[in-house]
């Protein structure tokens, strides 16, 4: 191998890495300041790279918002009423703060190409599971219902995380995911009386 090629596959692995850093660096950033208040050079300074690299690798920062959307994408497009998909939302707002895909539904953004991409996003990966599953169930209205059973959700996580509500704040989140779950679905009364 000669020092050409081997500086030539160096430079591809580090625009890997950069590439990566840059992704999580902005993910992080998103979901902790939101898109508004994420600024390309805390983007960079987070990612320990020149900001402007941003351009080079993603062309933007909505186009890197677009790609942490994408990337999210690794997610399973499941019903959020499911017990696991539930406890998944409430234990990775937790962590990490309210991810891109979530951050839409409570603070609108003014970038159009972020908004969009990012609704489509909150429909396919949660509304429109329910809306099938309500379809199927002969469920009155059922888009109105899963996007209210979304926004509920929402809400919790927001709560849960937030600390302005004391009890719903120091629960663990299978308990929050638990509660939720049994709230939603009508079970909220003592063992055996739902």
């Amino acid at each position: 191998m000669t020092a050409r090629t081997s500086g030539t596959a160096g430079r591809r692995r580090d625009a890997g890495r950069t590439r990566e850093a840059l992704l999580r660096a902005a993910t992080d950033l998103f979901s902790e300041r939101g898109f508004d208040r994420t600024t390309i050079r805390d983007i960079g300074e987070r990612a320990g790279v020149d900001p402007a690299l941003i351009a080079r690798y993603f062309g933007s920062k909505t186009r890197l918002y677009l790609a942490a959307l994408e990337e999210e994408r690794g997610d399973v497009v499941r019903d959020v009423l499911d017990p696991e998909r539930l406890l998944d939302i409430v234990d990775r707002v937790e962590r990490r703060g309210l991810v891109p895909l979530l951050q839409v539904a409570v603070e609108p953004l003014r970038d159009e190409a972020a908004k969009d991409a990012a609704k489509a996003a909150l429909h396919t990966r949660l509304v429109d599971p329910l809306v099938r599953r309500f379809t199927r169930e002969g469920v009155d209205r059922p888009r109105l219902r899963a996007e209210l059973v979304v926004a509920a959700v929402v809400g919790v996580v927001l709560g849960h995380r937030s600390g302005a509500f004391d009890e719903l704040g120091e629960a663990d989140a299978a308990d929050v995911a638990d509660l939720l779950l049994d709230t939603l679905s009508g079970r909220s009364g003592p063992p055996g009386t739902a």
